[in-house]
C-alpha cells in the first residue's frame, strides 16, 4: 500500500518537474536549484497522499546516514548524505516505506570528462548501499550537454563509465593502465533496472530507478 503510494508520488513529481521545466515555469541552473524545485513538488504531492491521522509523510534534504558496516567509496568513510529522502509511515502500525534520491547536474561550460560520468556511478553505488535506510533508490542526472545523451560511444579507456544501460551487473573500472589513479578506483556495482531520458527546454533529464538490490 505505502509502496504504491510512494511510487505514485515520485512518478507525479518527476512528471510535474518535466512539464514545468519544459513550460518555462522552472529554470534549473545547478544541482541546488534542481534539489529545491523537485523537493518542493514532492512535499506538496506527498501531503496529498496522506489519508489517515496516524499516517505521516516525511521529506529530508541532505539526510546524514552512517553505515553500520563497511564504507562508501565516494566519501571513503561510513558516512554519506542523501540528497532527498522521502518516506510514508503509519505510526500506529509501525509500517514504513522509503526512497533515497540522488541528484547530479552537469553543465557544458564545466565539462569534466570522464570525471562526471564516473561520479554518476559513485552515486549509484551509494544508492545501492543505502539498503539500511531506504527501500529503493533513484538517480536523476540533469545536463545541458548532449555528450551524456547522444554520444555514440566513449573512449576505450572509459567505456565502462556509461550509465545509459539497464539491468547490468559489472565492475566499473578504468581500462587504461596509464590512467589508474585513486580517483578511478574500481567500483563494484550490481543492478539498476530502469533508464530513460527526456529532452526538455535546453536541458536533458536522465532517470535511473534502482530496485532494492542490497
Amino acid at each position: 500500500m505505502y509502496k504504491d503510494r510512494l511510487k505514485k508520488i515520485i512518478d507525479l513529481a518527476f512528471e510535474s518537474l518535466y512539464e514545468k521545466i519544459n513550460g518555462g515555469l522552472i529554470i534549473v541552473e545547478n544541482e541546488a536549484s534542481l534539489q529545491l524545485h523537485l523537493s518542493s513538488i514532492i512535499k506538496t504531492l506527498g501531503e496529498l497522499f496522506i489519508y489517515k491521522k496516524d499516517e505521516l509523510f516525511l521529506i529530508e534534504l541532505e539526510k546524514p546516514v552512517t553505515l553500520s558496516n563497511g564504507f562508501f567509496d565516494k566519501s571513503q568513510s561510513s558516512k554519506a548524505r542523501i540528497d532527498i529522502f522521502i518516506s510514508i509511515e503509519n505510526i500506529i502500525e509501525a509500517k514504513k516505506y522509503s526512497c533515497a534520491i540522488e541528484l547530479k547536474f552537469f553543465k557544458k561550460a564545466n565539462h569534466r570528462e570522464p570525471n562526471n560520468r564516473y561520479d554518476v556511478f559513485k552515486d549509484i553505488q551509494n544508492l545501492e548501499n543505502y539498503g539500511e535506510f531506504s527501500d529503493f533508490g533513484i538517480l536523476l542526472v540533469a545536463t545541458d550537454h548532449n555528450h551524456y545523451i547522444s554520444q555514440e560511444k566513449y573512449s576505450k579507456d572509459t567505456s565502462d563509465f556509461d550509465f545509459r544501460s539497464e539491468n547490468k551487473k559489472y565492475i566499473l573500472k578504468n581500462k587504461s593502465n596509464k590512467a589508474q589513479t585513486p580517483r578511478y578506483i574500481p567500483l563494484y556495482l550490481f543492478l539498476f533496472c530502469k533508464y530513460g531520458f527526456r529532452k526538455l527546454h535546453g536541458l536533458n533529464l536522465c532517470f535511473l530507478w534502482l530496485n532494492r538490490v542490497f
